[in-house]
């Protein structure tokens, strides 16, 4: 554990002008706030917040960032207050140290859920301060250094976290030192037979390898030196957890990896790195598609270098890495080494885009879980570059699509999208990019997101946007159809039906909203007459009769008209209505039907004599009056068939024969008994109409085999 003097004296190495004072203050704090509390391992607590400094000041952060990082858990674990700290250590310090505040206090149903939730405040907190994400990443480096003495499901969920938001979080900004021992450690921990099996090989390797790396180093100088060309060259091996990551994305062996050591050639300025390259290139053959310039593209955390694949020195395929030193600084060290409050102003997190982003995706998320789901998307990439018409790069991860780059230029155009031309011509939406495409989007004010993007897009953004498009659009059409419902209802029983009654009913149904009221009758999730008893408490609900087979939603029938080049498959709905087709009675066009609201999942389609329906009897403010459209028949349909088949050869051959000549195809086929004489078949058949399903019974009735045949629920 660090000493004090030691602290401060490594702060005061790289920033003569700290304050010192406060750095002792805050040293004894900490030791005095966590008093005799111990961690899991023995050792006193405070040893944690001091580690964590000591972590920080490698990265060489100001005196304010090492203060934040001693105090970082006085606050949660101890009697301490964001104000006391912001009297003690300046407004800076507190803001940091509270955005590094867990919620301990609150109650969250799941593990998930509090995950979820600690990520979002996470990302709160490092938008108005980037210091908050390093502090974190130090606090979590050392958590999983002394992570051996947790319990073993501790050890397994901490690990699995680190890889799933850590890792990756210090990957975007860089901090590639803390990025590989965070991987390094969580990968022991989640695969500890495979870390132990690639770590063997690497030190038999190391061991075969003795003479062969320093040999190829002195080679790379040598043919610098002969260039021109003024370099120091060094050689890395890489490291377990990506050795590990090549061989399950290329299902590769660790024999079959090429790439196991990277050379880096470290030069004096641009120039000299495109010079070095080109040495390389003359004096030894390059491997196809291994080169990458991301000197010209930057990765978008910054990261500068020329990477090439080469047959170099002693005939060995080895990855060369060309850099300067300032980049080799960056690359590193990520944020750490160029950030502006090193001058004494503060960086807000917002300022990057990739944070930017995920405060966009957050805003645009249902759920913490949906939010989490997202930004892991956002964070796992590897990146595609394509162009915008002007020429601006957008990095964008493997697999994308026109949509996915109309969302990363801005949520607008993301949302008015209608088409792409990629390379000058016009391709479909679901097109795989690749590198270097140039990617023009064509839009129009009358398009919205439509659900079937939801599919084929990568990106977390896009995936938000779409989905709350979705949303806002669900919600709008359960708004409508509940305040439907419940003015039938009312008016029904005679009773005056008004927003007013409504609004002193709202905390019955935890609503903000009279539309919030409106959605939930609308989904199903609260029926009319409950809404109807909180309203009018006293009222006593007349007897209900049996519902009857022919009935109106005003409203409806004038909502549903639609043009002849508009047609729609169900009538009676509102336009866009969530609705399905119920599983008890498969109804095809040509049944009379009816709609049952239900909870949800928007309107189920039953044919009217489906005794599913009885259990609705007592409900019929949740009955719809609905017909077929116009497009009901140029949409596939499934009906059901009960059929008793001969079991003999060729038996099933003849009744499909008969069902595709009658224009039918067989989606499904259930055998639910058999005998040594037949078998007894339940047979989905998509058709377009009842029509066409009673023709089909009646061809297979005139086959020999079959000796039975009827419409099944």
């Amino acid at each position: 554990m660090l000493r004090q003097y030691e602290l401060v004296d490594l702060v005061k190495s790289y920033d003569p002008d700290a304050d010192e004072d406060a750095l002792n203050r805050a040293y004894v704090y900490a030791m005095k706030k966590h008093g005799a509390q111990l961690r899991t391992s023995g050792d006193p607590y405070y040893s944690h917040p001091i580690e964590v400094a000591g972590i920080l000041t490698k990265f060489k952060l100001d005196s304010t960032s090492i203060i934040a990082g001693l105090l970082h858990d006085t606050v949660e674990d101890t009697d301490a207050t964001i104000e006391e700290i912001r009297d003690l250590f300046g407004e800076q310090v507190a803001q940091i140290v509270d955005g590094l505040t867990k919620l301990a206090m609150i109650e969250l149903k799941s593990k998930d859920t509090k995950q979820a939730e600690n990520f979002r405040k996470l990302l709160l907190a490092m938008s108005e301060d980037i210091r908050v994400l390093l502090i974190k990443l130090a606090d979590r480096l050392h958590n999983m250094r002394t992570i051996q003495y947790c319990p073993e499901e501790k050890r397994m969920r901490i690990s699995r976290e680190t890889l799933d938001i850590y890792a990756p979080l210090a990957e975007r900004i860089g901090m590639q030192e803390i990025k590989t021992e965070l991987e390094q450690i969580a990968f022991r921990e989640l695969h500890k037979e495979a870390y132990e099996s690639i770590t063997a090989r690497l030190n038999f390797l190391r061991e075969q390898g003795s003479d062969l790396v320093p040999a190829i180093i002195k080679q790379l100088e040598k043919d610098m030196e002969e260039g021109g060309v003024r370099a120091s060259v060094s050689g890395r091996e890489k490291s377990p957890y990506s050795i590990w990551c090549k061989m399950q994305k290329k299902n590769a062996s660790f024999e079959q990896l090429s790439d196991i050591m990277a050379f880096r050639i470290i030069v004096d300025d641009v120039a000299a790195c495109y010079q070095a390259l080109g040495i390389v290139h003359s004096k030894y053959h390059m491997v196809p598609r291994r080169f990458k310039d991301y000197i010209s593209t930057p990765k978008p955390n910054g990261y500068k270098s020329l990477h090439t694949g080469v047959i170099g020195p002693e005939n060995t395929r080895i990855e060369i890495q060309i850099r300067t030193q300032e980049m080799h600084e960056v690359n590193e060290k990520g944020v750490a080494a160029h950030w502006a409050y090193k001058q004494g102003e503060k960086t807000a997190g917002k300022n990057f885009r990739w944070i930017q982003e995920l405060l966009e995706i957050l805003e645009e998320s249902s759920s913490p879980e949906e939010f989490l789901d997202n930004t892991k998307l956002e964070m796992y990439n590897d990146q595609v570059f394509c162009f915008t018409p002007k020429g601006d790069l957008i990095g964008l991860p493997v697999n994308s699509t026109p949509v996915d780059f109309a969302y990363a230029v801005h949520s607008k155009v993301g949302n008015t999208c209608v088409g792409a031309k990629i390379n000058g011509e016009i391709k479909p939406l679901r097109t795989i990019l690749k590198n270097g495409d140039q990617v023009e989007v064509l839009t129009s004010k009358a398009q919205h997101p439509s659900p079937e993007w939801d599919r084929f897009v990568v990106t977390g953004k896009a995936k938000a946007a779409i989905r709350r498009y979705i949303r806002a659009n669900k919600r709008e059409q359960f708004v409508s159809l509940g305040e439907q419902i419940l003015e039938r209802t009312f008016k029904g029983e005679n009773l005056e039906f008004g927003e007013k009654g409504l609004v002193g009913v709202l905390p019955n149904f935890e609503a903000e909203s009279v539309e919030d009221i409106y959605a939930k009758v609308g989904e199903g999730l609260v029926t009319a007459w409950d809404v109807l008893r909180a309203v009018y408490p006293s009222y006593k609900q007349s007897k209900i009769g049996k519902v009857v087979k022919s009935f109106k939603v005003h409203g409806f029938g004038k909502s549903a008209k639609k043009t002849k080049a508009d047609p729609v498959q169900i009538k009676g709905l509102i336009p866009g209505m969530a609705v399905h087709f119920a599983g008890c009675c498969h109804p095809l066009p040509g049944d009379r039907i009816v709609g049952i609201v239900t909870t949800g999942k928007g309107v189920a389609v039953h044919a009217i004599d489906c005794k599913a329906l009885e259990k609705y009897a007592t409900e019929p403010e949740r009955w719809l009056d609905i017909s077929w459209g116009d497009a009901a028949t140029s949409e596939v349909h499934l009906g059901r068939l009960k059929i008793i088949l001969a079991n003999e050869p060729g038996a099933l051959g003849d009744l499909s024969n008969v069902i595709a000549r009658a224009d039918g195809n067989i989606a499904n086929l259930n055998i639910t008994n058999r005998t040594m004489s037949y078998f007894e078949l339940i047979v989905d058949v998509e058709v377009r109409d009842v029509k066409q399903l009673n023709d089909i019974i009646a061809a297979v009735k005139a086959v020999k085999v079959v000796s039975y045949v009827a419409r099944s629920s």
